[in-house]
């Protein structure tokens, strides 16, 4: 089984910065992409930006230049910095990653419980 462990959310004025945290654990397990959506009120979840294990990344049209995703493989945790913080990023964030067993290669898609970032205008 894996388990998603999010850190980092909290309160912050607009313009202020935050780090998420997200580290993965699973001994059974690779991960293949992983990456952070966020759900505001009455909104769809939505993608804000993922990373492949090779270090591509992809962003949401609304963060590009203002936050940026990275990982480290080694401990199997992905963080993303977020800058420039806008009252509209206010949203609960949720970790996910595409997970393979090494066994079989079979692959598996799991979600943290999420963290809450608000930002005050």
């Amino acid at each position: 089984q894996v388990q998603l462990v999010e850190s980092g959310g909290g309160l912050v004025q607009a313009g202020g910065s935050l780090r998420l945290s997200c580290a993965a654990s699973g001994r059974r397990f690779r991960f293949n992409v992983m990456g952070w959506y966020r759900q505001a009120p009455g909104k769809q979840r939505e993608l804000v930006a993922d990373i492949t294990n090779s270090g591509a990344t992809n962003y949401a049209d609304s963060v590009k230049d203002r936050f940026t995703i990275s990982r480290d493989n080694a401990e199997n945790t992905v963080y993303l910095q977020m800058n420039s913080l806008k009252p509209e990023d206010t949203a609960f964030y949720y970790c996910y990653a595409d997970a393979y067993l090494v066994r079989d290669g079979r692959s598996y898609d799991y979600w943290g419980q999420g963290t809450q970032v608000t930002v005050s205008s």
